[in-house]
């Protein structure tokens, strides 16, 4: 048994003999936890920016923006808190006249965050907001894949939180594993579906709840009405920040073929504005893909579409050493290439042409239900069409991501694209159970 395996199995035990004091906590106690949390968080700003940088060439603006959406969900709890923890009085049926009904939310317990590599800060600490305003207690591990970043995370919660309440272990897939293997209450992971089903196998084994915040194939659909200039530029940021390692990113586009060419020229400029300099590539505006083995993936998916026709637009290229590939523009992809089947999760535009929008619904009825769906018209009754024929987590309409970054909606994904919500109140509802009250009228006193 490693040193790390050793400390989760203390922490879980210590975790486990205190989860009733933390269920039984009131929201001044929450919310104190909280406060002290966003002070641990905006102390360490200076290197949350070098861990991300380190880890994926991150700007400090991208860095700040991540752990900013943190401290706005624990503003928002600190805020609201009272309001959530009031039981919701329930009217009773007629035949039940006189009883009361209520639903009181309750901790579940001890909850298991595992975070992802490509926002390894952030959503690590945002689900550790939710369960701690639920009243939960927490080990979270951070993903070994962006090491900075994964020190620096466990800085915060060491310097925020009592072990009783939150913990942070390091390590591998072992640790993973073994982590998996303990009997929490909730599973907490964001990554990809692939182990998203390991995830929920292995919390299968003790019956655990899960949040699985997963990905996808994002389509976005640009239609013959939209502002080209403004989609394009929305399209390309969201489609290259951060190297393209957005679960949230467009992954490909479907334009109407009466404007596609002028959405390409389109994206082209908005490309060449937001991510070169001087004639090339600012190498630290795109960033980088996470490893070698996630670079030569992006790459094969460029390589298989051109070997079966594609044609590279823009961009292309690559310098394995920096692991930085130039944003691409790919057209004429057939739908069989794997750039169209798998989540491209890399700094690659597949732009598809259409006539009718049915084909771009079938196309989307016909792959898993994807995290997002973005739809750029100014033609209500065509948004409709799309939104009433699809299913996605969610959708920004005229835009990009924006739908995740309110943080009073809930944020999830459905079926393949992932189980449960959370952010603002949906997450402390995530994070807690619905308990029903019943008392008959006999007994009230």
């Amino acid at each position: 048994m490693g040193a790390s395996h050793h400390k989760a199995t203390q922490l879980f035990s210590l975790q486990q003999r205190s989860k009733y004091a933390a269920k039984t906590s009131l929201a001044a106690d929450r919310k104190a936890k909280l406060a002290k949390f966003r002070e641990a968080i905006l102390a360490r700003k200076e290197e949350v920016c070098a861990a991300m940088y380190a880890d994926l060439r991150r700007s400090a603006a991208t860095a700040v923006s991540e752990i900013m959406a943190t401290i706005a969900d624990i503003d928002l709890a600190i805020a609201q808190l009272d309001d959530w923890m009031a039981p919701e009085v329930v009217e009773p049926s007629p035949h039940f006249a006189g009883a009361r009904a209520e639903v009181r939310h309750e901790a579940r317990g001890q909850v298991l965050v595992l975070g992802p590599w490509n926002f390894p800060i952030g959503l690590v600490l945002q689900p550790i907001v939710a369960a701690i305003a639920a009243g939960d207690c927490v080990i979270a591990k951070p993903n070994e894949m962006a090491p900075a970043c994964s020190a620096v995370t466990a800085q915060i919660v060491r310097a925020a939180f009592d072990e009783r309440d939150c913990a942070v272990v390091e390590g591998g897939v072992d640790l993973a594993n073994n982590l998996l293997a303990m009997p929490f209450d909730h599973i907490f992971f964001t990554g990809s579906p692939a182990v998203g089903r390991l995830v929920m196998a292995a919390a299968a084994q003790h019956l655990a709840s899960v949040t699985l915040e997963l990905g996808g194939k994002s389509p976005t659909i640009v239609h013959a009405d939209a502002d080209l200039a403004s989609a394009a530029g929305k399209i390309a940021a969201g489609r290259c920040t951060n190297a393209g390692q957005l679960c949230l990113a467009p992954d490909h586009v479907w334009v109407h073929r009466s404007v596609s060419d002028k959405l390409v020229d389109e994206l082209k400029r908005a490309f060449l504005r937001l991510f070169f300099v001087d004639g090339g590539l600012n190498a630290d505006a795109v960033g980088k893909l996470i490893d070698a083995r996630n670079f030569a993936r992006v790459q094969g998916y460029v390589s298989d579409a051109v070997e079966r026709g594609a044609r590279v637009v823009f961009g292309g290229e690559a310098d394995p050493e920096a692991r930085t590939l130039e944003p691409t523009i790919l057209l004429d992809v057939p739908l069989a290439a794997k750039v169209m089947q798998e989540e491209i999760f890399g700094p690659v535009l597949p732009v598809m042409v259409y006539d009718d929008v049915g084909e771009v619904i079938d196309y989307v009825q016909g792959h898993g239900k994807p995290l997002a769906l973005y739809v750029f018209s100014q033609d209500q009754a065509f948004v409709e069409r799309v939104l009433s024929n699809t299913s996605s987590g969610g959708v920004t309409i005229n835009g990009v991501i924006l739908h995740a970054a309110e943080s009073r909606l809930p944020f999830g994904g459905v079926n393949h694209s992932g189980i449960g919500r959370y952010h603002g109140v949906h997450g402390f509802r995530e994070l807690s159970h619905q308990r029903s009250i019943f008392i008959p009228a006999a007994m009230k006193a």
